[in-house]
């Protein structure tokens, strides 16, 4: 199965304007293990990004983990506010990559070989807590509106990792969620705006489709150990705070490296001369 990962540098950019761009040790190393794992495994996988973050992964020099490195990607679209929109480019990469594919996060591993077939399948369903997911008249929108007939009892899929068979239904799932992130005025809650658009147009509009959907985790066991798949979600900010962690987790990729990947262990010291050892 063709799969993408997806690097926007413009999130960067506009919070820290001429700042050099910069990737996490930790990062690259989760970065480098999903893409191996995902070859190794499942098929091919891309990396769509832009000009910076191209520049960037060259520099690291991990270009070869993908099987193919797409630089074209323009977040600058008008009316789409990339700090509020941080993970935008999901979607507008999504739109442009043809299905069937799969959407895969830098820091989604998939460890075994996976089944696909009609139905959608994304990483896990998420509770609709009123903080994250409030009732749509939270949203301050200037001329976005809902499809008829959606369901907003669903609860919302998170697409750390997405399949999509469906070219048709893809393209009216991105279009969608583009016209909401255009629509957005600035100024509101950023996290709920990104995951309405991301998370919860999805089943909505899939159950408006008539296209059904499954996912690979239960919710209700996200944080029990896992062997099929490892996500480091809220762990990226729990090891740049403690840095015994990140240098515990970084040694584990390294270990994983030489045992799965013997071909690649050269990438180990590009990456620690990138980081400064």
């Amino acid at each position: 199965m063709n799969a993408f990962h997806i690097f926007s540098a413009a999130p960067f950019f506009a919070k820290n304007g001429e700042k050099p761009l910069a990737m996490d040790k930790t990062d690259i190393y989760c970065t480098v293990i999903s893409a191996l794992r995902w070859r190794q495994k499942n098929g091919s996988i891309t990396m769509i990004t832009d000009k910076n973050g191209e520049e960037l992964f060259r520099k690291i020099g991990i270009t070869e983990i993908w099987d193919s490195l797409d630089g074209s990607l323009d977040c600058n679209i008008d009316g789409i506010d990339p700090i509020m929109f941080w993970a935008g480019a999901k979607l507008l990469a999504l739109q442009k990559y043809p299905a069937p594919c799969v959407m895969l996060d830098t820091d989604f591993i998939v460890w075994d070989k996976l089944d696909f077939g009609d139905k959608i399948i994304a990483a896990h369903e998420e509770d609709l807590n009123p903080d994250i997911y409030p009732d749509i008249s939270a949203f301050d929108m200037a001329d976005f509106t809902f499809a008829d007939g959606l369901d907003f009892t669903l609860p919302a899929l998170n697409t750390a990792f997405l399949y999509i068979p469906d070219e048709s239904f893809k393209q009216y799932y991105t279009s969608q969620a583009i016209a909401f992130m255009k629509s957005a005025k600035k100024g509101g809650d950023y996290l709920t705006y990104m995951v309405f658009a991301e998370q919860r147009l999805l089943p909505m509009l899939a159950k408006k489709c008539g296209i059904e959907y499954n996912v690979l985790m239960d919710k209700d066991r996200l944080f029990f150990p896992q062997k099929k798949y490892t996500h480091l979600w809220g762990a990226k900010q729990v090891m740049r705070d403690e840095k015994p962690q990140a240098q515990k987790f970084c040694e584990g990729c390294r270990k994983r490296i030489h045992l799965s990947f013997p071909d690649y262990v050269y990438l180990i010291d590009r990456i620690e001369g990138y980081c400064g050892g």
